[in-house]
C-alpha cells in the first residue's frame, strides 16, 4: 500500500512541474483526480504547529500575521532507519536539505521571489518532500490561514483571495479535509469548519483537529467536541497538543514534544479515556491509512484522465509538428511540400471535394442571366432614342432603302451594354478565388507554423490570380467587340422576307420615318442583341473558366516554384521561421507528454504491485 501513496506523490511532481496545480481549468488537468489531504484552518489556530508534529521537524518560517502565502505541497516519504533523514524542493531538484532552518529560510525565499515582499497570496504551489524513518507515506496540502480582515500590507480583497484559495482545493470530490480548530474558541465559530460544510455537507471527507485544548480555561474542556456531540463528522475528532513558544525557544526537539503530548492525554482525568486515539502520530497514522483506501479506489480514474490527456498531447505534438531541419536541402523540400499541400486544397475547393468551388458555377448560373436582364435596352432603343439615330446616322443624306448605319449605331450602342456584366463576372470570380487561397491556406495545418512562408505563398497566389483576372477580363471584353466587329449578317438578311410575309413591303420603304417603321428597326435591333445575349451567356462562362479557373488549378505557385529555387539558405531559413512562441509550445508539450507517460507508467507499475 505505501507504494501507493509514493505514486501519489511521483504524479503530484508531475503536475507541479507542469504548471498543473488545479486553479487553471482551462488546461487539460490530472492534480484534480488525485486524493490529497488539505489542511484548512484560521491564522494562529496552530495549523503550521499540526504539521511540524506529523513530520518531527521544524521546517516553517515563524511569525505573526499571515505566514503562509502559498501552498505547500509537502509529501512525506518513509525511509529506513538506517538512511539519513533529507529534505528536497521541486524547483530546485537533487539539491538535498539536511538542514531543516535552511529549509524554512528556502520556503520563505521562494514565497517571497513568487508572492513578493508584501502581504499577498499566490496559488503557485512550493513542493517540500521529506524523506525521513519518523515518518508515515504522506502527501498534506497546506493552504494560507483563514483571516477576517485585511491588517496593514495586505489587499483589501486578501479574505476573499484566501477563500477562494481554499475552496478550489477542498471542493474537489478526492480531496480529504483536514479542519483544524483551536480548542479555546467556540467551535461554532471555526472557519475551517463553516467551510468543510459547505464543501462536504455529510462530513464523509472532513477530519476535524482540535488544538490547544492545553491553553483553554480551567474548568473548561472539549469533550463535547472530541466525542462529536457539539459537531459530529463521520470521522472521529482527534486532539493535539503542539508546542509552546515557550517550547520553540527552548529548542525543545519533536520526540520530547510527542512524548510531552503522550504524556498530557493519558494524564489527564478529562481525555484519559480517549488518549488511544488522540495525538499527532494517531493522526498521522489514520490520514495515511485513509488515503491509501482512497487512492486504491481512485487509480482507475486517474489512470484513464492519464491515457485521455496523452492522446490530446499526442494530438497537440502533431498539430505543432517537428522541429525543421538545419539543412538547405531539407528546407526547400519542406517549402515545396507545404505548397504542393497548399495548392491540392485548393483544388479539392474547385472540384467540389471541399465547399466552396459551387460559387462560381452560381456566377455563370445566377448572377451572370440577372445582369443580364437588367440591361438597359428599353432605354436605349426607345421610339425617341431609335429616332435620334437613325436621324442621325446619315448625316445630310437620306438613307434610300433601310437605315444601315443607324441600325449599326444602335446595335453598337446595345453591345457595349454587355461589357459590364462580363467584367462583373471576371471579377466576382476572381474575389471567389482569393477567398479560396485563403481557406486553403488556413486550412493547411502544417502551414500555420510559419507565419512569413503563409504570406509568401498568399502574395505568390494572389498575384497569379490578378494575372488570369487580367487575361480574362480581355477575353470576355475582346468577346463583346467581336459581336460589334463583325454582324451576323443572316439574321438582317431574313428580315425583309418576314415583311413580305407580313403583307405589304413596299409601304414599309415609303413610311421609313413613320413611329410604326421606327418602332419595327427598335425590335429589330433587340432581337438581334437577344441573339447575342444568348451567346455571350454561354461565351462569356468559357472565357471566364479557361482563364480564370483553370489557369488557377494548372499553375498557380508555378512562379513562386520558379523564384523559391533561386532563394538563399538565409530567405529559406526565414521563410521556416516558427517564431519563440510556437517552439516554446512544441517544447513545453513535448515535456507535458513526457512527464504524462511517465506517470502513466508510475500507475501501471503500482497497480501491478497492489
Amino acid at each position: 500500500m505505501e507504494s501507493l501513496i509514493s505514486l501519489v506523490n511521483r504524479v503530484q511532481s508531475v503536475c507541479t512541474l507542469l504548471g498543473d496545480n488545479g486553479v487553471d481549468n482551462t488546461l487539460p488537468t490530472i492534480w484534480l483526480s488525485l486524493p490529497s489531504i488539505v489542511v484548512v484552518g484560521g491564522q494562529s489556530s496552530g495549523k503550521s504547529s499540526v504539521l511540524e508534529s506529523i513530520v518531527g521537524r521544524d521546517f516553517f518560517p515563524r511569525g505573526s500575521g499571515i505566514i503562509t502565502r502559498r501552498p505547500l505541497v509537502l509529501q512525506l516519504h518513509k525511509i529506513d532507519a538506517n538512511q539519513q533523514e533529507y529534505a528536497e524542493f521541486l524547483h530546485i531538484p537533487k539539491k538535498r536539505f539536511t538542514d531543516y532552518a535552511a529549509v524554512q529560510k528556502e520556503i520563505q525565499g521562494e514565497t517571497d521571489r513568487v508572492a513578493g515582499h508584501m502581504k499577498s497570496i499566490s496559488p503557485s504551489p512550493i513542493h517540500l518532500s521529506i524523506f525521513s524513518p519518523h515518518v508515515v507515506n504522506l502527501t498534506l496540502i497546506d493552504l494560507p490561514g483563514l483571516t477576517k480582515v485585511a491588517v496593514e500590507g495586505q489587499p483589501d480583497t486578501i479574505v476573499v483571495e484566501i477563500e477562494n484559495l481554499v475552496r478550489t482545493y477542498i471542493e474537489k470530490p478526492n480531496s480529504l479535509i483536514l479542519a483544524i480548530s483551536p480548542a479555546n474558541q467556540d467551535i461554532a465559530t471555526s472557519d475551517a469548519i463553516r467551510l468543510a460544510r459547505e464543501v462536504d455537507p455529510s462530513g464523509e471527507r472532513t477530519y476535524g483537529v482540535l488544538t490547544k485544548l492545553d491553553l483553554m480555561d480551567k474548568g473548561t474542556n472539549a469533550k463535547d467536541v472530541l466525542e462529536g456531540r457539539a459537531y459530529r463528522l463521520q470521522h472521529p475528532w482527534v486532539g493535539v497538543i503542539n508546542r509552546s513558544q515557550a517550547d520553540i525557544n527552548n529548542n525543545v526537539d519533536m520526540i520530547a514534544a510527542r512524548q510531552k503530548e503522550r504524556d498530557y492525554f493519558t494524564s489527564s482525568p478529562e481525555y484519559r479515556h480517549l488518549a488511544g486515539r488522540m495525538g499527532s502520530e494517531y493522526l498521522a497514522k489514520i490520514l495515511s491509512k485513509h488515503l491509501e483506501d482512497v487512492i486504491k479506489a481512485r487509480i482507475p480514474t486517474i489512470y484513464a484522465l492519464t491515457n485521455n490527456t496523452i492522446i490530446e498531447l499526442e494530438e497537440d505534438m502533431k498539430r505543432l509538428g517537428s522541429p525543421v531541419a538545419a539543412d538547405e536541402g531539407a528546407q526547400l523540400y519542406k517549402i515545396l511540400e507545404l505548397c504542393r499541400t497548399f495548392d491540392h486544397i485548393f483544388k479539392e475547393h474547385l472540384d467540389g471535394r471541399r465547399a466552396g468551388g459551387e460559387r462560381i458555377y452560381s456566377v455563370f448560373d445566377s448572377q451572370l442571366p440577372a445582369a443580364l436582364k437588367k440591361l438597359p435596352f428599353d432605354r436605349h432603343l426607345s421610339l425617341q432614342n431609335v429616332r435620334k439615330v437613325v436621324s442621325e446616322a446619315d448625316g445630310y443624306q437620306p438613307h434610300l432603302i433601310a437605315p444601315e448605319q443607324g441600325y449599326r449605331r444602335l446595335i453598337d450602342g446595345a453591345l457595349i451594354y454587355f461589357k459590364g456584366p462580363a467584367e462583373a463576372s471576371v471579377e466576382t470570380v476572381h474575389l471567389i478565388l482569393k477567398e479560396l487561397v485563403r481557406k486553403s491556406i488556413n486550412e493547411t495545418e502544417d502551414l500555420k507554423r510559419f507565419p512569413r512562408l503563409q504570406a509568401e505563398i498568399s502574395a505568390a497566389a494572389t498575384e497569379a490570380l490578378e494575372r488570369f483576372r487580367d487575361d480574362s477580363r480581355k477575353t470576355v471584353l475582346r468577346l463583346v467587340e467581336m459581336e460589334s466587329s463583325y454582324l451576323t449578317v443572316d439574321f438582317f438578311r431574313k428580315l425583309p422576307q418576314e415583311l413580305e410575309k407580313g403583307g405589304n413591303p413596299t409601304a414599309s420603304t415609303m413610311d421609313r420615318y413613320t413611329d410604326a417603321h421606327l418602332r419595327r428597326i427598335g425590335s429589330n435591333v433587340l432581337s438581334y442583341v437577344g441573339m447575342v445575349c444568348e451567346s455571350l451567356k454561354n461565351y462569356i462562362p468559357k472565357a471566364v473558366v479557361h482563364c480564370q479557373v483553370r489557369e488557377a488549378k494548372r499553375s498557380l505557385v508555378d512562379h513562386f516554384y520558379t523564384q523559391i529555387g533561386k532563394k538563399g539558405a538565409d530567405h529559406l531559413a526565414s521563410l521556416l521561421d516558427e517564431g519563440p512562441t510556437l517552439t516554446a509550445n512544441r517544447k513545453s508539450c513535448a515535456k507535458r507528454l513526457e512527464l504524462y507517460r511517465n506517470a502513466r507508467d508510475e500507475i501501471d507499475a503500482a497497480s501491478w504491485a497492489n
